[in-house]
């Protein structure tokens, strides 16, 4: 991950605001986007009394995994070099975790909701369907309208070569925080602790292998300790936030959590299949990060069937 980086020049804020700005559909995108944000944030954060519960423990999920980015963020502030091969494992057993919890904490569940509501098996799998689709369209829009950096392609995004690759490296892994803290808001949607619990006991297991790789990479490309732990810390705090705006989605109406646990679960898949295993096997260590992935995907399979 980290021979990405080459020495740069520092970027001008103010040059990529300008050039993000001299894009209409850009600049449209976002502040449509930054609009629709705030409204489904303020909306998590004024629910009504009886939704409080579910609200409370969303947000306590999202910073249970906010924590256990940071424990692993401090733990690499102790080491002083990963080996590549444990890197790449260590993000293949990520993977792992996000799948099985994509399937078995997110679709499944999903199913069985939007069948007792609509009482049609095809219909149920339409609707989670459609929610798959609605966040891999809300991953891809992201990877399209914000810039940061892919291992392979190098920047992305509007502006991207205006900023530093520290700092778009930061970019990337927060966005891949955002739709795990989604995940966590629309699992406590319905109070329902069963879904809730494996998933957040999930995304917190493999946020520390995640913050612990985030700090080596970042110390390799030149970053300093204290800055690398602190930059990984931050990349965590978009899991409360999207944990209430997971939970902010799948209220209103009936079908809204089958589809919200779709959404999610498309946004994670997105992610994984993306940015996660690319970056696993882009150094030649596939078998390792293989078995790391099937090692996180079996651990998801028994804490999902222990807790749930």
């Amino acid at each position: 991950m980290s021979d990405i980086y080459q020495a740069q020049s520092p970027s001008s804020v103010r040059t990529w605001l300008r050039e993000v700005r001299a894009h209409p559909v850009i600049t449209g995108f976002g502040i449509l986007a930054a609009s629709a944000f705030v409204v489904m944030l303020a909306r998590g954060l004024w629910m009504p009394a009886s939704d409080f519960p579910s609200a409370r423990n969303a947000v306590l999920a999202g910073i249970a995994g906010f924590a256990a980015t940071a424990f692993g963020a401090a733990l690499g502030a102790f080491l002083r070099k990963l080996s590549a091969v444990a890197e790449d494992s260590m993000l293949g057993f990520a993977a792992g975790m996000m799948l099985a919890a994509s399937s078995f904490s997110l679709i499944v569940p999903a199913l069985a909701a939007a069948k007792d509501i609509t009482g049609s098996a095809p219909l149920s799998a339409l609707t989670v369907a459609a929610g798959l689709a609605l966040g891999a369209a809300l991953m891809l829009g992201i990877d399209q309208f914000t810039p940061h950096e892919h291992a392979k392609s190098g920047p992305c995004g509007p502006g991207a070569e205006r900023i530093e690759r520290v700092w778009l490296f930061f970019f990337a892994i927060t966005l891949h925080n955002f739709p795990e803290g989604m995940a966590l808001g629309v699992s406590f949607a319905q109070g329902d602790l069963a879904t809730g619990l494996p998933l957040t006991a999930a995304i917190a297991i493999q946020d520390v292998p995640e913050g612990l790789a985030v700090v080596m990479a970042l110390r390799a490309a030149g970053v300093k300790t204290r800055k690398a732990v602190l930059l990984a810390i931050a990349s965590g705090l978009t899991e409360p936030l999207g944990a209430l705006l997971g939970i902010s989605l799948a209220g209103g109406f009936a079908l809204a959590y089958p589809a919200g646990l779709g959404l999610a679960a498309g946004a994670m898949l997105f992610v994984v299949s993306h940015e996660v295993i690319p970056e696993t096997h882009r150094n030649g260590h596939q078998t390792p990060a293989t078995i790391g992935l099937m090692a996180g995907f079996a651990l998801m399979m028994v804490l999902d069937t222990a807790l749930g």
